[in-house]
């Protein structure tokens, strides 16, 4: 859904943006993918920070994940009304009510059992892959042949042609970093699963490295396709690119058939950021962090407090939806790059804190680790840091900037809610680990 409006304020460029950016992204996962095999847990980076940073590391941590997937949800939610209302018999059905349905049917599947989640999840992801498969097999015949696309000529000349490879300058590239960094998200929920993956030794170095490739071919290959098939001029903000590429080649129904597929990539996020903060939050809660109820978990072992307390939140955005219906995706997206940022930051902090024992003989690093440490979780920081300063350059993103002191004070007043509760579920961890030594 962003890519759209990207390309068309970025230009062919973009693929330069997702690129850096992937970059980043794999460093966080393989900084992860270390820590999972120094101590596998479904609580995550959240577990990681705790053992690192301590329970305030863990506290900050935990709860910039819920603000990324519960905006992230608001996100999904969103999108998914907007791709419905792609179709003329559904136009008059406000985005709100569709907002509020499509949430409504993803609970209801995350709350049945983790093996739905695992199902719908399979076939999201086939959906998903193979519609990108065939659409760049689609792009790069049309390359090849030279084919006309409504009316433009396809091919790599459409790269620097329409105004050169930086068609607005490199400023407008910087800026949409922002969303692309957005677009990167859920790839920490490696860590979250690991906790429930039989032999995590073998199988999550396997799944961390494949992330490279798949970026470079999914995302920077694709953005690249889309930019030499039509002009960027084309894209517009509020519609999928590959909607846009489709709908223009005339092929009937195709516009169609793609919008489908990114009606259940976006319900493929929704349901994936569900899942992850129920369990994120029930470990949160164990360790006094979180609201008790949290922590319950039902017979089919779905931590279904977390998952209702993240759906409470997505209910605002559906609030979101009625008030500011054109607005609603880039506002929340810009808050979750807001969450995504701090999260990934954590990772990279613990990962910092865990190479630092290793080198005093405290900790032992596994044999499948990050590169370049500490060099590498430094310069990833002020990557960090620096999206969010160029976030203040940007209209929506100035608001964002502006609420953070509000995001700040509210985890502040949270932890002295909740210190007594962690400091003494920490004491009692302590004196049973102390016993059983």
């Amino acid at each position: 859904m962003g890519a759209g409006g990207r390309l068309a304020s970025a230009g062919p460029a973009l693929a330069l943006a997702y690129a850096v950016c992937g970059l980043f992204a794999f460093f966080v996962v393989r900084a992860l993918g270390e820590l999972i095999l120094h101590r596998p847990s479904s609580g995550s980076f959240v577990s990681y920070s705790r053992e690192f940073m301590g329970e305030k590391g863990a506290y900050v941590g935990g709860w910039l994940y819920f603000l990324n997937w519960s905006t992230t949800g608001i996100a999904d939610i969103t999108a998914i009304a907007l791709y419905i209302h792609y179709w003329d018999m559904f136009s008059d059905i406000p985005q709100w009510v569709l907002a509020l349905i499509a949430l409504a049917v993803v609970l209801a599947f995350n709350l049945i059992s983790v093996k739905i989640f695992g199902e719908m999840e399979f076939w999201f992801a086939i959906i998903k892959v193979a519609a990108l498969v065939v659409f760049m097999v689609i792009g790069i015949a049309l390359l090849v042949t030279g084919q006309d696309v409504g009316g433009h000529d396809s091919g790599v000349h459409l790269l620097v042609s329409e105004g050169g490879f930086f068609p607005a300058g490199v400023l407008p590239v910087v800026l949409v970093m922002q969303g692309v960094i957005f677009a990167y998200s859920a790839v920490e929920m490696v860590g979250v699963t690991s906790g429930e993956t039989a032999n995590p030794e073998k199988v999550m170095p396997k799944a961390i490295n494949s992330i490279m490739w798949r970026i470079g071919l999914f995302y920077v290959g694709s953005v690249l396709l889309l930019a030499m098939v039509v002009p960027y001029t084309v894209f517009e903000a509020g519609q999928s690119p590959f909607v846009t590429v489709l709908s223009e080649l005339g092929v009937p129904a195709a516009g169609d058939v793609m919008n489908l597929v990114v009606l259940t990539a976006a319900m493929s996020s929704l349901n994936s950021g569900l899942y992850t903060t129920g369990r994120i939050l029930r470990s949160m809660s164990m360790a006094g962090s979180a609201p008790k109820f949290t922590s319950v978990m039902s017979r089919s072992q779905v931590p279904y407090g977390g998952i209702l307390l993240t759906c409470a939140v997505c209910v605002l955005g559906v609030g979101l939806n009625y008030v500011l219906p054109a607005e609603a995706f880039e506002i929340v997206i810009n808050f979750a790059a807001i969450g995504v940022i701090g999260t990934w930051s954590m990772i990279m902090l613990s990962h910092l804190m865990f190479y630092r024992q290793a080198q005093a003989g405290r900790v032992r690093r596994p044999s499948y680790q990050l590169f370049g440490s500490p060099f590498t979780e430094i310069v990833t920081l002020a990557f960090f840091g620096a999206i969010v300063v160029m976030m203040w350059f940007d209209e929506i993103g100035r608001y964002t900037i502006m609420a953070l002191p509000l995001i700040v004070i509210a985890m502040v007043v949270g932890w002295f809610c909740v210190r007594g509760r962690v400091n003494r579920i920490a004491a009692e961890r302590e004196a049973a680990g102390t016993a059983a030594d």
